[in-house]
């Protein structure tokens, strides 16, 4: 019973701690189905993060600091996507150097605000908790798929808006189309750049999100607290087969190796950094993984 315990606990915890994953890779799966690799999905989830939190503590109200995160991480993927699509920059560099430029102006603005390089800490009222009583006496579906914070379950309604607007739309289907063929949408008379920089939107807004279930869950920002989710997320994408019930099932993966992280640290006696690396090291073998299935795929 103890160990059935332990595993409702650990699953329970994996639904929220797959959350931003799940936001990333969504938002991810746009710009890669548009023809771009968006390797800028961290420095867009640390703005969201950033900004959530000091709005939501300036303001007083985690809706506005919700809002103004997002619209801010879409400031960022809007910067970034002018770079790329009017500037012609490449797309790797310019991603790149969003990252970079998060993880410094996060930290210098946390100094100029706040006078302090470490954590910024609000005192802010937790995020809403979805709670049925009917529902939660249901063994199992109670104990993991409830009780958690309103943005857990704005998630699942993004990822089925997200499976709607690709495969259920014009645009969904001129989106696939740019990324497939960018001189085939232009010869209908429509302007593939105009799908593309909708699709780093989007990314912008998810990020955002994103961002702001990490900060406002400890009503704190940490320096560079994405801590790699962003990188994670891309390789969901891919891991998730570029489709959102895909990327769905791969952030429930790497969502229960940081929820086996989080509970082997007390519970096993093994040095900690060993510990921490372990959602890293599953990263790299689902990558390592993917490509051999994708090398066996190609040959049958």
């Amino acid at each position: 019973m103890k160990a059935a315990g332990v595993l409702l606990a650990l699953v329970h915890n994996t639904v929220g701690i797959m959350t931003p994953f799940l936001l990333a890779a969504t938002g991810g799966l746009f710009t890669e189905l548009a023809g771009m690799l968006n390797i800028a999905l961290e420095g867009l989830m640390l703005f969201g993060a950033f900004f959530s939190v000091v709005f939501a503590g300036l303001t007083g109200s985690l809706l506005a600091g919700v809002v103004l995160g997002i619209l801010s991480a879409m400031a960022a993927a809007l910067l970034f996507a002018s770079i790329t699509l009017n500037l012609k920059a490449n797309v790797f560099i310019a991603g790149l150097a969003t990252n970079l430029l998060a993880s410094g102006l996060t930290v210098v603005l946390a100094f100029q605000m706040f006078k302090n390089k470490g954590v910024v800490r609000f005192e802010l009222g937790r995020l809403p908790v979805l709670s049925i009583p009917v529902l939660q006496r249901i063994p199992l579906l109670g104990d993991l798929l409830l009780g958690h914070n309103i943005l857990v379950y704005l998630s699942w309604l993004i990822v089925l808006a997200a499976s709607a607007a690709i495969y259920r739309t014009p645009y969904g289907l001129r989106l696939r189309g740019t990324g497939l063929s960018a001189a085939t949408i232009a010869s209908l008379g429509l302007r593939p750049g105009s799908y593309q920089m909708s699709a780093i939107l989007v990314s912008g807004f998810t990020c955002g999100l994103a961002g702001a279930v990490l900060t406002l869950n400890l009503a704190a920002f940490v320096p560079n607290i994405t801590a790699g989710r962003g990188w994670i997320a891309l390789v969901a994408i891919y891991l998730g087969n570029k489709t959102p019930w895909g990327i769905l099932a791969a952030s429930f993966v790497f969502g229960l190796a940081e929820a086996v992280s989080n509970y082997a640290q007390g519970a096993i006696n093994v040095p900690a950094d060993f510990i921490l690396a372990f959602p890293y090291a599953i990263t790299v073998l689902a990558m390592i993984l993917y490509s051999i299935w994708r090398h066996y795929k190609g040959r049958a």
